[in-house]
């Protein structure tokens, strides 16, 4: 019996992060990161990164087209061990695949193939893509057409290379209640990726942008497997978009719905940044509200 008892001990102690975590009392199985920008410390990419490895971060993500040194940030990567796991779509707020002007949308599909190499070139999985805006010029049927057309004009380089193109839910217009209600839904942005039907098509969920509509829980559990990234943040009625544990998000709901789609990937806060001290309290918060550790 003891022998037996080490034995089942052993096997638990060596299984995988990613099956032990499931225990709702242990760590959930994430990888935390900060977007590259929010980093104002360090006097090059490597020092930075160097600072970010030393504070505990396990990665870093980039901006592209533009943004960070590409070349740079590869060398500041292998000399410090930080991971580069990917880069947020610059332009794709001002340059838009939704656009009216088919000139514009192929400038955001250049820009959406320039990100993909460049997500590749620094080691990458990913581009974090808002697909679209609804607004004067632009109904939620035509931004919704048009975002997918520019999306499958750029799936064979993202499947060539091996990148995901991630669609993040933000204040966009796009995905509200078909009624032409006020509030986004989970169920539209699934039948958007489901309609795109690529495995090179995912979500990048943000989990605080949601909170002023609906539970963040809730859009988890309902895009399941289709979640490939998370960013982090927070969001309250009373103070808005804030440091993260001081909104109104359930944390222990999102970490409970978290384990019931069984997630595992990359985190990345996207709250405002500072200095080393700032840098190590987004982490600690990071830590304690989404890892629950």
């Amino acid at each position: 019996m003891q022998r037996r008892h080490f034995l089942a001990t052993l096997a638990a102690a060596s299984a995988p992060l990613s099956l032990r975590a499931q225990d709702a009392a242990g760590p959930l199985p994430i990888k935390l990161s900060l977007k590259c920008g929010m980093a104002n410390f360090g006097a090059n990419l490597e020092e930075k990164f160097r600072i970010l490895k030393e504070l505990g971060y396990d990665g870093v993500e980039l901006d592209s087209p533009g943004g960070q040194d590409k070349a740079e940030a590869l060398a500041a990567s292998k000399a410090t061990g930080l991971p580069i796991h990917g880069v947020v779509d610059s332009i794709h707020w001002q340059t838009r695949l939704s656009d009216p002007d088919a000139a514009v949308r192929e400038k955001a599909l250049q820009g959406l193939l320039t990100a993909i190499r460049e997500s590749h070139a620094v080691g990458g999985s990913s581009v974090l893509l808002v697909p679209g805006v609804v607004d004067a010029g632009t109904t939620h049927d035509e931004a919704w057409a048009r975002s997918i057309e520019g999306i499958r004009k750029a799936l064979p380089l993202a499947s060539e290379l091996g990148i995901h193109i991630l669609i993040e839910n933000v204040w966009n217009r796009m995905f509200y209640t078909e009624d032409g209600g006020n509030a986004q839904t989970a169920e539209l942005l699934v039948k958007y990726l489901d309609e795109i039907n690529s495995p090179w098509v995912g979500s990048y969920f943000d989990i605080g942008n949601h909170q002023r509509f609906s539970k963040p829980a809730d859009w988890i559990r309902s895009l399941g497997k289709r979640i490939v990234k998370l960013d982090c943040k927070d969001w309250g009625v009373k103070g808005g978009f804030g440091k993260i544990g001081e909104g109104d998000v359930d944390w222990p709901e999102v970490r409970k719905a978290l384990r019931d789609i069984r997630y595992t990937g990359w985190a990345t806060a996207e709250v405002q940044g500072g200095d080393q001290e700032r840098g190590a309290e987004i982490l600690a918060q990071m830590r304690k509200h989404l890892l629950g550790a």
